[in-house]
């Protein structure tokens, strides 16, 4: 693995983050890279923690226990960042710090129910998915959906809702995806006010359009080819 250009990369994607965020009268440590290891060797994860990335993604539960298992006790925060089935939750659930693809009330009531049955004190968080790009393809609530659903999300007793999640319609760029980064901080404002729920998190940006995102205000940005553009396994 070329280990240079992943320090190279990764310094680049942190120091874009933190000029971001200075566009935008934040501190860079506002901002959590989550920094996606899809397809990605296992290999890549120790190397990525001796760099000081502590916060990786997977979109695949199957693939995030194969890392996991891989790897028993390295210190780092998984994410899982793509769809979640609920016959996958009682391995995933113990694995991973946040899930940040609920995308209905459904399954976060069955969230609720499996946590309930549990040690919630062991219960990961959760951001609610928001389609705010309107694309038919793309999981999650409407804006008006998730809204109008305030009451039963805030009703979820054992599963804590720490903030929203969407992503850009496909192909954009910083600009062109601003709306929808805009969006959801509008909706996550409008839902607090509904619900209740404090939901200081807003994970939002990937490679093509994160400082976008961290200008709208991300405190969690998912980035995997940005870092791993030109490293060999």
């Amino acid at each position: 693995m070329d280990h240079d250009v992943l320090c190279h990369n990764l310094g680049t994607v942190r120091g874009r983050i933190a000029e971001a965020a200075q566009r935008a009268g934040r501190a860079a440590g506002e901002v959590t890279l989550v920094v996606v290891t899809k397809r990605q060797p296992i290999a890549v994860v120790p190397a990525l923690r001796e760099l000081g990335a502590v916060d990786l993604g997977e979109n695949y539960p199957q693939e995030l226990w194969r890392k996991v298992e891989a790897l028993p006790g390295l210190a780092v925060r998984w994410h899982l960042i793509g769809h979640l089935q609920s016959n996958k939750l009682k391995k995933t659930v113990p694995m991973v710090a946040m899930i940040h693809a609920v995308d209905s009330l459904r399954l976060l009531q069955g969230l609720d129910k499996f946590f309930a049955e549990g040690d919630e004190a062991m219960a990961p968080t959760v951001c609610l998915q928001v389609n705010t790009s309107n694309e038919p393809a793309k999981h999650g609530w409407s804006p008006e959906e998730i809204l109008a659903d305030a009451e039963p999300i805030a009703g979820c007793r054992h599963v804590r809702v720490t903030g929203l999640m969407t992503m850009a319609a496909l192909d954009t760029t910083n600009e062109t995806a601003r709306p929808s980064f805009a969006r959801l901080r509008e909706v996550r404002d409008e839902l607090r006010r509904r619900s209740g729920l404090a939901l200081p998190q807003l994970s939002m940006g990937m490679s093509n359009d994160f400082e976008a995102a961290v200008e709208e205000g991300a405190t969690l940005v998912r980035v995997g080819s940005s870092i791993f553009e030109g490293v060999n396994p």
